[in-house]
This record gives structure tokens, sequence and C-alpha cells, in this order.
């Protein structure tokens, strides 16, 4: 029998918004941090209408892994959504990283 990709080891690409407490707890260096981890790349930024917004890219599961630890966040954020849109792989990005 043939080894099949499946969807958990396709590369995709996510941009997530995150919502609650989530600027001012450290809560970007917390991605980074995990996401790195992960193997993925892309950013997380704070956004004007205090959400943070995460780009994330690599293997899809790794991404699924990420959604459920930003789900949490860090020990002082207070996460109320995740909105997620999935979209194809770029492969635009080299590292993962604050963006400002």
């Amino acid at each position: 029998m043939q080894d099949v990709n499946t969807n958990a080891e396709a590369h995709a690409s996510a941009t997530i918004l995150v919502s609650g407490r989530v600027q001012g707890v450290y809560f970007r260096k917390f991605t980074v941090d995990n996401a790195t981890e992960l193997g993925l790349t892309g950013f997380a930024k704070n956004l004007p209408d205090g959400r943070v917004e995460v780009v994330a890219e690599g293997k899809r599961a790794d991404i699924e892994k990420l959604l459920g630890l930003l789900g949490e966040g860090p020990s002082h954020a207070a996460v109320k959504d995740l909105d997620v849109n999935w979209s194809s792989y770029s492969g635009k990005f080299t590292d993962f990283r604050i963006h400002r």
C-alpha cells in the first residue's frame, strides 16, 4: 500500500484573529515561542482594536496545535475568541516573529 499525503501533513496558512485580553500580557512573545517550537513561520502583531493577528504557515497539524495553545494563551491573558481563516501555503516567511 502506498503512503498517502494526509491533510495533517499538508502545508497550509492560517490567519488567526485573537480577541480578549491579549495585549500587554506577552501574548505575541508566547505566540512566537510556541510557533517557533512547532516549526511554523509567520508573524504576530497587535491590532488597533485590541486583538492580536497571527499569520502562521507550516504543516496544518502543527497550526492546529498552535490554535490550541493560542486558545489558552499565556497566564495573564483572557482569550475570548479565535477567528481562523485557512488559505493556501505561500512559503513567503522564513521564521516566526513579532510584527510591529
